[in-house]
């Protein structure tokens, strides 16, 4: 049996048990959000009808590498050790950053590499706002003008609270 990182049980207990990871689409009733951003200046207006969860996942499993338009999309993560990554890994996959790795290295052995990772929500904007086709994740709190939010993962308010810090 895999022995998973310290991070991960101190953050999926309580996200699961206590329920704060709330449904998805937009924040809604005073809860607050993960948002699902590409580039300001980005024509992206979904594949094949719009944004949900099952696809968000397809293109961070890289099931789905281009858009409408014939545009190669790049996801990018966070560290796996991230608090916003466990979340947005638990909210899309409904696994851990840890577990996605075994699904990592059987791809990679198919010639699939995972989502380019950077260093922190900042990094994330930049990437995006520099990178045609990049689609990333940040705490809603964090967006500004170089990014369109094209998806909402709602989060209970404590918890989107303690990202923002």
């Amino acid at each position: 049996m895999m022995r998973r990182p310290a991070l991960f049980r101190f953050l999926a207990i309580p996200l699961v048990t206590l329920g704060l990871l709330g449904g998805t689409g937009h924040a809604e009733n005073g809860g607050r959000a993960i948002a699902v951003v590409v580039a300001a200046g980005d024509s992206w207006n979904g594949i094949r009808g719009g944004m949900s969860k099952r696809l968000l996942a397809q293109i961070y499993r890289k099931q789905v590498v281009l858009d409408d338009k014939g545009i190669r999309l790049h996801p990018v993560n966070l560290p796996a050790s991230h608090p916003l990554r466990a979340i947005f890994s638990q909210a899309v996959f409904r696994r851990s950053p840890l577990d996605m790795a075994g699904y990592w290295n059987e791809q990679y052995f198919q010639g699939i590499s995972p989502p380019h990772v950077v260093a922190s929500q900042e990094a994330v904007m930049r990437f995006v706002a520099d990178t045609p086709g990049a689609i990333g994740y940040v705490a809603a709190c964090r967006v500004d003008k170089r990014v369109r939010v094209i998806y909402r993962l709602e989060v209970k308010k404590k918890l989107a609270d303690s990202l923002c810090r």
